[in-house]
């Protein structure tokens, strides 16, 4: 039997892909018709994938749903992990430790870069108790969504050894870097004038090759800018506005004219084209083991 990380789906889910050269989209999804597009997406494409909440799903759904979701990305034909996204809150961080995440992304990168890594030891030291596997952010990550507050664009980029230290010490399994990528809109000249490639690859060198890197702030980018992350070795891309933004489009033009029933179908399949085209283009359709 195997231990821990290694009998944790999330670690699975990424360990599979490096192995195997592809990424992994991790969706965020807001409501239960979010969830089955992203399920039945995953299904359709045989694609291992990772689907993602906020904490305010905790609160707002609650534990009920929390435990529903998991168990429908757990019974699905495919390999699909259970993942709670930017979890900053300390309050929140012992809630979701009490529920049945596969991964938890908490993000102390406000904190002081020594606080941090006391902080995210102590939580990876817990979470290995209850087989659940620990994203972090070092560095700064700017911008504003869901929780992520909005900060000055002058922000503290991962420095390569730094991170070497950081997951050493902390035992975090997942790497969240600031390389100039930002939550949100970007201001003028996009990713393509803030994204530092190089810094991201030096990262990837100099970081344990068992960890995973993770790519927050990824829109709207280029395809071509996205292939480079993932040849910097990248492997998890949290997808959000990608998707989101077409889903919201289609709900509040047709949410007038449809039935309830017939929108709830319909924006599943939105939803579900959404992501199966990122699990085309992540080359992640085809990789499932299960």
């Amino acid at each position: 039997m195997s231990t821990y990380p290694e009998n944790n789906l999330a670690w699975q889910v990424l360990d599979h892909a490096s192995k195997n050269g592809y990424a992994v989209g991790a969706f965020n999804c807001y409501t239960l018709e979010c969830i089955l597009g992203a399920i039945r997406a995953a299904e359709e494409k045989k694609s291992p994938c990772m689907i993602q909440v906020f904490p305010w799903s905790m609160h707002f759904h609650g534990r009920e749903f929390i435990e529903y979701v998991s168990k429908a990305c757990h019974s699905a034909s495919v390999p699909i992990a259970f993942c709670l996204d930017h979890c900053i809150q300390e309050s929140d961080v012992e809630l979701a430790l009490t529920m049945p995440f596969d991964c938890i992304m908490v993000d102390a990168s406000s904190k002081d870069p020594e606080e941090n890594i006391k902080y995210c030891k102590k939580i990876v030291d817990i979470a290995r108790t209850r087989g659940i596997t620990i994203e972090a952010e070092m560095g700064r990550i700017i911008g504003s969504e869901d929780g992520v507050p909005m900060v000055d664009m002058e922000q503290l980029f991962t420095e390569p050894d730094l991170a070497n230290d950081f997951l050493k010490r902390t035992g975090c399994q997942y790497l969240a870097p600031s390389f100039g990528n930002i939550h949100g809109p970007y201001p003028e000249g996009g990713p393509e004038k803030y994204w530092q490639l190089d810094r991201l690859a030096e990262i990837r060198k100099a970081i344990p090759s068992n960890v995973q890197m993770v790519l927050h702030g990824m829109y709207p980018v280029l395809p071509d800018l996205l292939k480079k992350t993932i040849e910097a070795g990248t492997l998890k891309l949290n997808v959000n506005n990608s998707i989101r933004i077409p889903w919201q489009d289609f709900m509040a033009e047709k949410g007038s004219r449809l039935e309830m029933t017939a929108m709830a179908e319909q924006s599943v399949e939105i939803f579900k084209n959404g992501v199966g085209d990122f699990m085309d283009f992540l080359g992640s359709s085809g990789q499932s083991w299960k």
